[in-house]
């Protein structure tokens, strides 16, 4: 079993995590299954000509809306170009938010493992991680926080007192 590891105080360390989107998905799919295929990337050519040739903007993007807005669009891009062209190594990391999507949506591990999808296929990948977003109903072009106040779920519950009557009452 594994237990976390105390902090400075000797006590154990929480980790924080944000909380679900509930209710985002509008096109549902079958349990566990993706909307689109691997290389149905026709089939939304405005995000396929734009990962083909700005992938860097479509991942930073889908790394915005599946970390649910703790990290930023420019910021995941800009990594994952200069994964692209100082190091080769973008597929990792892009590796690394397929299988979070997955896990956030209960996603197989199709056709093979992530890495190996990211590694031979990364435009197809991004194109259909985008289009997956897309089909549950997150706006690509919006951030996260603007997604979920056009689809009514803000967090932010006004509450009121109760009414009570005026006068004293035995």
């Amino acid at each position: 079993m594994h237990y976390p590891k105390p902090n400075e105080l000797g006590q154990p360390s929480r980790v924080v995590v944000p909380p679900a989107v509930v209710g985002t998905p509008i096109q549902f799919s079958a349990a566990g299954q993706w909307t689109t295929g691997l290389c149905s990337c026709f089939n939304d050519c405005n995000s396929c000509c734009l990962t083909l040739w700005c992938p860097c903007v479509s991942f930073g993007r889908i790394a915005h809306l599946t970390d649910r807005g703790l990290t930023s669009c420019c910021g995941s891009a800009s990594l994952c170009c200069f994964l692209c062209l100082c190091v080769g190594f973008h597929w990792i990391y892009t590796c690394i938010y397929r299988r979070n999507l997955r896990l956030l949506y209960n996603l197989p591990e199709s056709p093979c493992c992530d890495c190996c999808v990211e590694y031979c296929c990364t435009c197809c990948s991004l194109c259909q991680m985008y289009r997956e977003l897309q089909n549950r109903g997150f706006n690509m072009s919006l951030g996260f926080h603007q997604n979920l106040e056009r689809l009514g779920q803000a967090t932010q519950a006004t509450m009121q007192p109760p009414q009570v009557p005026s006068g004293m009452y035995m």
